[in-house]
């Protein structure tokens, strides 16, 4: 395989290490991005939600403490959604796999085994 799959990671996130795992058991060439280590740019996101084909408020984590907290059942624009979700990292969904033009949210882990799949 000649490209990179690239996988945003969180190594606390049971999802994340088992859609790790199903990568490496593929055999694949990973770049792991520590996202809430290392947060990711405006425009990195913006490229992001393009491959997923959806909006900023489509990845957002909604059960997630912060979200309950501050953000449930108020309105946003998209544009502010991005900004909330650079600001917060721990709100952006996890895992997601990048391969090329396409990426998935690997909820279930299993969906990274159909996107190596059609890779191959």
């Amino acid at each position: 395989m000649s490209q990179k799959i690239t996988i945003l990671y969180n190594p606390r996130c049971s999802k994340c290490r088992e859609a790790l795992g199903h990568l490496e058991d593929n055999h694949c060439e990973i770049e792991v991005v520590e996202y809430l280590k290392k947060p990711l740019t405006k425009k990195q996101l913006k490229d992001i939600l393009a491959r997923l084909g959806v909006k900023a408020f489509d990845i957002v984590r909604q059960k997630e403490e912060l979200f309950l907290e501050k953000f449930k059942n108020k309105k946003f624009t998209n544009e502010e959604w991005i900004q909330i979700l650079l600001e917060n990292p721990i709100l952006i969904e996890r895992p997601i796999v990048i391969d090329g033009y396409k990426a998935i949210i690997g909820r279930p882990p299993e969906l990274v085994i159909d996107l190596i799949k059609r890779k191959k």
